[in-house]
């Protein structure tokens, strides 16, 4: 009997597909594992960013004195501490206070102080004089001589007080800032802002005075004459009536109104003043850097207008002006680059460049620099003053430029930037008041709309670049912090008459004209893309708000900066240039009018000559 054997089935070694299957498997697995630890991570590092954040933002809502105060050092509060003159109740020096608590019933107390008594036109046009003729530069026994090359900062002042001690003491703060020569240029004098100039004691200062002004010729030409044409007066009816100027209105059929003149005026007198008469520049070839009373500057302003100046010959030989300051909607210190608008923000956390930049949509030059609540004073043409004011929301995305806009266009876009729910936003809305001043017509009109202010910030995962872009220079988006040389300028002062007799009153829109009329090289600008210079003022020569005196856009100015500094996005490495996306040609316009008075065309070109 045979006996039957039995197969064993013996597994062989699994080298095949099924082991690599396996493998991919484990592989699979660790990557998701590493992909979630990775993204709890992310997730803990952003709320913790939410948190800190959130308690920063509870400030930016806090804009009384003593916040404000508290974000500037403790010895630079003197700029900020007004120092009233002692004024009377009785032209002869003293008051009298009732006291009922005397034995004797009521009594009166006199009580004498010293008496303020301001000075009258006679005595204001003898200072001016004195001023100007002596060319003072304070603190230079401190700081030495002015440099050839060292960088002069000119400051056009008015009457407000309170919004030039801010500028004062973001100035203080700014990296070597003891180099410069600070010039104010005044057109009204003022012993309280004097006061407040000559207590500067950072670097070296010289005051001029704008010796044609308003204040000074309250009724006689360049003020308001008499016997001056009404501004809408008919040119038949200012003929038979024969008053000053009547056979030129402007370009619109309107008459000169001083108020709106004297800007042009002054801006034109400071800047020969400053290339051609000071002796303190006389042999001066560096940059002079343009300002208004109510601006403010980031403490690394220098630090990067240095740098622009060094990277120009390789960056963009053409440029002729360097500018710091921006129009902008929606400001984004710290966010990251994006390059086309469908990049997921997952796969944006993989990216390592980042910049300091913005969304860009351009307004007048007096709207408010951060997007925070303010007013909007625009100069525009006849054709733009029917634009209606619209609000619209969009995504933006770092390295968009959808900033080409025409250069006084009136749209405004209320404009958010979503990047997913990760990223922490902090806002800020109020309602603003938009003026869109029409002077070619020269009529004003009130709009009031709703403005977000808005910041992102992210963590430090991300490396930082500065980028710089070059165009064309545009007068409603370049004008505010701008600098050149003297050989821009004396190309400039060659199309003086181009100037003096383009019919519109804004010195911005007259040096457009001369770069597009006159000048064989045209004005081209490198404007940083993180702007170091910011508007603050919220009431300008078109339009008076409420509170013109308001700390709420100063304290969101502040508070940006100090983001920006607690995130290193200040004093970067290097600058980065980028191209617009779009170039439109910008197109030559007629004139905003305001400026047909053959007077004034004459008073500019007087004051273009050299009297060195």
């Amino acid at each position: 009997m045979s006996k039957t054997r039995g197969r064993i089935l013996i597994p062989l070694p699994n080298t095949g597909a099924m082991g690599r299957k396996r493998n991919n498997f484990y592989m699979r697995s660790l990557f998701l594992l590493a992909l979630c630890i990775f993204g709890l991570l992310q997730y803990h590092n952003f709320n913790y960013l939410d948190s800190r954040d959130n308690v920063l933002g509870d400030t930016v809502t806090n804009d009384s004195d003593d916040a404000i105060l508290a974000m500037v050092p403790a010895t630079l509060h003197k700029y900020l501490t007004p120092h009233s003159r002692n004024h009377t109740i009785s032209g002869a020096g003293s008051a009298l206070l009732l006291n009922a608590s005397s034995p004797g019933g009521v009594t009166a107390t006199t009580l004498s102080f010293d008496v303020y008594h301001p000075p009258n036109i006679t005595e204001i046009k003898r200072q001016i004089v004195r001023y100007n003729d002596m060319q003072l530069v304070l603190n230079e026994d401190t700081f030495g001589p002015l440099q050839n090359d060292s960088v002069i900062i000119v400051v056009q002042v008015h009457t407000r007080i309170t919004y030039l001690r801010h500028l004062i003491v973001s100035l203080a703060q700014a990296q070597d800032i003891s180099k410069v020569l600070l010039v104010f240029s005044h057109d009204y004098y003022d012993d309280d802002i004097n006061d407040l100039v000559q207590q500067i004691d950072f670097c070296k200062v010289l005051q001029i005075f704008y010796p044609y002004s308003i204040q000074t010729h309250p009724n006689e030409y360049p003020g308001v004459d008499p016997n001056d044409c009404p501004r809408n007066i008919k040119k038949e009816q200012a003929l038979i009536s024969n008053c000053n100027n009547a056979m030129y209105p402007d370009l619109y059929g309107h008459y000169r109104e001083a108020k709106f003149t004297q800007t042009k005026h002054h801006w034109i007198w400071k800047a020969n003043r400053v290339f051609n008469e000071l002796e303190v520049t006389r042999f001066h070839t560096g940059l002079v850097l343009f300002l208004e009373e109510d601006h403010y500057v980031a403490e690394d302003f220098l630090y990067l207008l240095a740098m622009m100046q060094q990277r120009t010959k390789d960056l963009c030989p053409q440029c002729n002006v360097l500018s710091l300051g921006t129009y902008l909607k929606t400001f984004n210190y710290y966010t990251y680059h994006s390059k086309t608008k469908k990049k997921s923000y997952a796969s944006s956390l993989i990216s390592t460049s980042s910049l300091l930049g913005y969304n860009r949509n351009n307004n007048n030059r007096n709207s408010v620099q951060l997007a925070g609540s303010s007013t909007y004073s625009s100069s525009s043409s006849a054709a733009q003053s029917s634009s209606t004011s619209s609000l619209k929301s969009a995504k933006v995305y770092v390295g968009d430029t959808t900033d080409n806009q025409k250069a006084s266009d009136l749209k405004r876009d209320n404009t958010s930037i979503k990047r997913g729910n990760l990223i922490n936003t902090v806002t800020a809305t109020a309602a603003t008041s938009d003026t869109n001043n029409e002077q070619s017509s020269k009529d004003s009109s009130n709009k009031n709309g709703a403005q977000t202010w808005n910041y992102h910030v992210l963590p430090s995962l991300y490396s930082v670049y500065q980028k710089v872009e070059v165009m064309p220079w545009v007068s409603s988006k370049h004008n505010m912090g701008f600098a050149f040389n003297r050989t821009t300028w004396t190309n400039i002062r060659k199309c003086a008459r181009h100037f003096c007799t383009y019919d519109d009153y804004n010195w911005d829109w007259s040096l457009q004209h001369v770069s597009q009329q006159c000048l064989h090289r045209k004005l081209h600008a490198m404007i940083v893309k993180g702007p170091r210079v910011f508007h603050i003022g919220e009431c300008g020569v078109h339009h008076k708000n409420k509170n013109c005196e308001s700390n709420q856009v100063i304290s969101k100015v502040q508070h940006v900066l100090r983001i920006a500094r607690n995130s290193h996005q200040l004093f970067p490495r290097s600058l980065t240039l980028t191209v617009p996306s779009l170039m439109k040609k910008s197109k030559l316009r007629k004139g905003n009018g305001g400026w047909g008075d053959l007077r004034d065309h004459e008073l500019c070109l007087n004051m273009t000559l050299s009297n060195r």
